[in-house]
């Protein structure tokens, strides 16, 4: 989708980047890209380095970070093939990298509302445009992974009020909020999880991803050049009087 690509690699203090970082331009708009699980898919969601990608992105000048994720329904009104822009999270993910504050200055950062608000209506916005099929709020449940949830632990967090799981969230979003950065997750729908009852094949799972995937370029090809050039949320200021 970008024109101008070309792929740069940034080192960072935290080790590896998931790959390199492709910069180019969308509809006049300067943009980089980071395969979360690199090419191939070849990183599993618990060994990703997302703090050297968070800050990767960061170096580049990047202050928005819009992050498609495939993620299982948790609630029977969300259903596969749907987008879903979450405005919560439950973590219960167990070892991974949370914070760049590991030492030194010592940060407890707010995510009361982790999510920025200005992207989030702009992309529930472009949606209704598009007649995509969409839930402008809910709560995004991750898990560590790499395995999916056992059916007392999927009945357990249907009935926390989660609307969907996913395993790449946490500590994403919360490193993005570190950096001042604006964060929206696209969660792409691909299936019910298993409280449902209803087995589903891996091929169905990556055909529905297709879909979805379709869906999430045509947002992003509307959605990139409409976002206000100038932020007006209070995303850029997150880490004021967060720093003990």
């Amino acid at each position: 989708m970008l024109k101008g690509a070309e792929e740069v690699k940034v080192y960072t203090p935290y080790g590896e980047t998931s790959d390199k970082v492709t910069l180019g331009e969308l509809a006049g708009r300067k943009v980089a890209f980071i395969p979360r699980h690199g090419k191939g898919h070849r990183i599993p969601p618990h060994r990703v380095n997302y703090r050297a990608n968070i800050w990767a992105l960061s170096e580049l000048g990047v202050t928005r970070i819009i992050a498609p994720s495939a993620v299982g329904s948790l609630q029977p009104e969300v259903r596969p093939g749907q987008l879903v822009f979450p405005d919560q999270f439950i973590d219960v993910t167990k070892k991974r990298e949370y914070t760049f504050y590991d030492g030194g200055p010592v940060a407890h950062v707010s995510v009361a509302d982790p999510f920025c608000p200005e992207l989030r209506t702009a992309a529930a916005s472009r949606c209704k445009e598009l007649a995509l099929d969409f839930h402008g709020r809910g709560t995004y449940l991750c898990i560590e992974g790499p395995r999916f949830s056992t059916r007392a632990e999927s009945a357990l967090f249907k009935g926390w009020g989660a609307q969907v799981i996913g395993m790449t969230l946490v500590p994403e979003a919360v490193l993005a909020r570190e950096k001042g950065m604006c964060y929206v997750t696209v969660a792409m729908v691909t299936d019910y999880d298993v409280w449902a009852e209803r087995p589903v094949t891996a091929q169905e799972v990556v055909e529905t991803l297709a879909r979805n995937v379709e869906k999430v370029q045509r947002l992003l090809a509307v959605l990139v050049p409409t976002i206000p050039r100038r932020r007006h949320c209070n995303c850029g200021a997150s880490m004021k009087d967060s720093i003990v």
